[in-house]
């Protein structure tokens, strides 16, 4: 009861006062965004490569399961050395000439895929890369990927650090979110919710996923939203945001930032590029 009477004399408090929740600065919000956009395509890198993972047999032995999956990586991408030892793979990308990209994305790097389990209804599936790279953004740490066949979703819980190319700014993040295609389509893109969180230079994030839809070739989601936490203070805690997605053209997503009684509006081009709205 004493915990109650507290809390209701805290709010009443702040009714009485006006007291409003601190918005982010126009700064700040294009922080947020170049966060974000970074944060998303870092992801991208990783769960490209994770699509690998699903063409093999449920229900089979994970030694076969890694063969018959090493096969079709072959075929996929003609550039990788592939070691397959039990039912774990070791590959490394760009070592041959041929086809290097997958899902519009093309890569270098290493990454390691180990089937733990090829059980119908129980398919799990653990991923580590090294300086895994689209040219854009190199990703370097761990998944663990789960599959329920019945639902047609997976759960993703993974431990990375991302590093951008052109300035070397880089970032250690980790998440636990559900996945499902697009449309029913995964090689367009998928369907994301769940919760993430990451820690840069400008400090700690924390993200909980809405909705989202996002596009293999694009740098940001085109729908769903964000409840974001960011690292920036306000009077009486950290600042935070509701960020929505909505696609302008093929080329296009306009970003919209909602925090306190401010509201921000960005554009980001398929290349990654921000603009004010």
């Amino acid at each position: 009861m004493r915990t109650i009477l507290v809390s209701s004399l805290v709010a009443s408090g702040l009714a009485l006062c006006g007291c409003q929740q601190d918005s982010l600065t126009a700064r700040e919000a294009l922080q947020t965004v170049e966060e974000l956009a970074l944060e998303s395509q870092a992801l991208t890198v990783s769960s490209g490569t994770v699509e690998l993972t699903t063409s093999f047999t449920i229900g089979q032995a994970v030694e076969a399961a890694a063969d018959e999956l090493r096969q079709f990586i072959e075929t996929q991408l003609p550039c990788a050395e592939i070691t397959l030892v039990g039912a774990r793979l070791e590959i490394e990308y760009g070592v041959y000439s041929g086809n290097c990209t997958y899902h519009g994305q093309t890569y270098t790097g290493s990454h390691t895929i180990e089937i733990v389990s090829a059980a119908e209804g129980d398919v799990e599936v653990h991923h580590e890369w090294t300086e895994l790279a689209n040219g854009k953004v190199s990703v370097t740490g761990t998944a663990d990927v789960m599959w329920s066949t019945s639902e047609g979703t997976r759960n993703v819980v993974h431990e990375l650090v991302w590093t951008r190319l052109s300035d070397g700014f880089e970032v250690t993040g980790s998440g636990d979110r559900m996945q499902a295609a697009l449309g029913g389509d995964i090689f367009v893109g998928m369907t994301i919710e769940g919760d993430r969180g990451w820690t840069s230079e400008r400090g700690d994030w924390d993200l909980a996923v809405q909705g989202v839809e996002l596009r293999w070739e694009d740098p940001v989601p085109q729908a769903g939203t964000y409840e974001i936490t960011t690292p920036f203070e306000g009077r009486t805690a950290n600042k935070t945001a509701t960020v929505s997605f909505e696609r302008v053209d093929e080329d296009t997503i306009l970003v919209t930032i909602a925090s306190g009684t401010k509201s921000f509006g960005f554009e980001v081009s398929r290349s990654g590029t921000i603009s004010e709205e």
